[in-house]
């Protein structure tokens, strides 16, 4: 019996996101469930055939999948008129051969970073409470916002009352993020969690 979803049209439309170099290309299929981020060109060419042949048009410059949609970050000298259109029919036909988006063993490998990065820590007693509460903002209400234009921002460090937070997909190199950030997250986290007295970005840091 055929896979209904592999006879199924692929249906993909753009959407603007705060960042002017990137736009959101959201199709009708669940392409990989989590948050997968190539803003490392060697990174996606290890995991994703997709992000690869992206990569290789040699215009795009970050490759940030998430459940039914991709981020595409663009070189600035470029313009979105002179690819959208190339882009779009060139991740339809993709999707619709069948080829692999995220190989298997992705999940696992960015397991296993963040659970050596979070051994790094080591964070005293004291600390880890602060750090629980911050990554809890963070899942609640900062991820699923960001997400809706096309980003994500993901907890990178506490030090001395600083919040480090990487940016990624739209959210990266994008000029409003640095009012989200302060404007946003900081004070959100200032608010709700007392030992916080700023927030900033890896690349601030």
């Amino acid at each position: 019996m055929s896979d209904p979803k592999s006879t199924m049209p692929v249906m993909i439309y753009t959407e603007q996101t705060p960042n002017p170099e990137s736009l959101k290309y959201v199709t009708n299929r669940m392409l990989y469930r989590g948050m997968a981020d190539f803003q490392e060109r060697s990174i996606g060419e290890e995991w994703s055939p997709l992000a690869k042949a992206l990569y290789d048009l040699g215009y795009v410059k970050g490759v940030y999948i998430a459940n039914n949609f991709i981020t595409i970050t663009k070189s600035p000298d470029i313009e979105w008129l002179e690819i959208m259109l190339k882009l779009k029919a060139m991740i339809k036909e993709y999707l619709e051969s069948g080829n692999t988006i995220i190989k298997d063993g992705y999940t696992a490998f960015i397991q296993e970073k963040r659970a050596e990065q979070d051994q790094a820590e080591g964070y005293s007693d004291e600390d880890q409470g602060t750090v629980r509460q911050i990554k809890e903002i963070l899942e609640t209400y900062v991820k699923p916002a960001v997400e809706m234009d096309g980003g994500n921002i993901i907890f990178k460090g506490f030090d001395d009352g600083v919040v480090t937070l990487e940016m990624q997909g739209a959210c990266s190199g994008c000029p409003s993020s640095t009012m989200t950030l302060k404007a946003g997250i900081e004070g959100m986290m200032k608010r709700m969690i007392p030992e916080v007295k700023e927030v900033k970005a890896v690349d601030e840091a």
